[in-house]
């Protein structure tokens, strides 16, 4: 019989009044258990308009402050959140049949914290952020790969490829966060975590 927290719900879900130490106990597990990439996630924006967009990106840091991914900030998502700074995020784990579900506001992350990110990328990731014109349409494939040489060319220092002002990363601060568990006959555990005004956390269940 699985153990129970004081929920009523799988052990898994703990007894944490943290969610961000929640979601670090499952990533960890994730880790061991994904395959490939345990961190992606798929990032759902919208436009001005309120048309939707979804895409899988990878996260890459996150701590009580938020949880942080890295793009062009002129692709079709960076444009979506200048104009509206909102988004939800979605990773699913299929090897551990679990879910974390996070809605917030978006910020950019600080020039500091985005050299700093930026410098750990491998060199042919640094130029791929010259390169390419993120989510514009391209005429052909050769036009990408001339772009590469060029770039290529132009920081044939290895050590010296400066972060382009068009690539940073946001940071998603959480206002609310859902940790579901696959149960037989679809009667699924949720447990959500709202963030108060006074920046501490209440937890529901929810119904599956």
């Amino acid at each position: 019989m699985n153990q129970k927290n004081s929920l009523g719900l799988n052990s898994c879900f703990l007894d944490l009044n943290d969610p961000i130490e929640l979601f670090r106990v499952w990533m960890e597990e994730a880790k061991k258990t994904e395959p490939n990439d345990p961190n992606a996630l798929a990032l759902a924006t919208s436009d001005k308009d309120n048309s939707p967009s979804v895409r899988m990106v990878l996260l890459k840091d996150f701590s009580k402050d938020g949880f942080t991914f890295y793009t062009n900030l002129n692709s079709q998502k960076g444009n979506e959140l200048k104009s509206n700074p909102k988004a939800a995020m979605c990773f699913h784990w299929k090897s551990l049949l679990r879910q974390i579900r996070i809605t917030g506001q978006i910020k950019k992350v600080s020039d500091k914290v985005a050299d700093e990110y930026y410098n750990t990328r491998g060199y042919e990731s640094r130029i791929g952020a010259w390169a390419s014109k993120q989510s514009t349409i391209l005429k052909n494939r050769d036009e990408l790969l001339k772009s590469i040489e060029a770039f290529k060319q132009k920081y044939n220092d290895q050590s010296k490829v400066p972060r382009p002002d068009h690539w940073s990363g946001w940071n998603l601060i959480p206002s609310s966060i859902e940790f579901w568990l696959d149960g037989d006959s679809r009667i699924h555990e949720r447990l959500k975590y709202d963030r108060e005004e006074t920046g501490s956390w209440v937890k529901s269940l929810l119904n599956p």
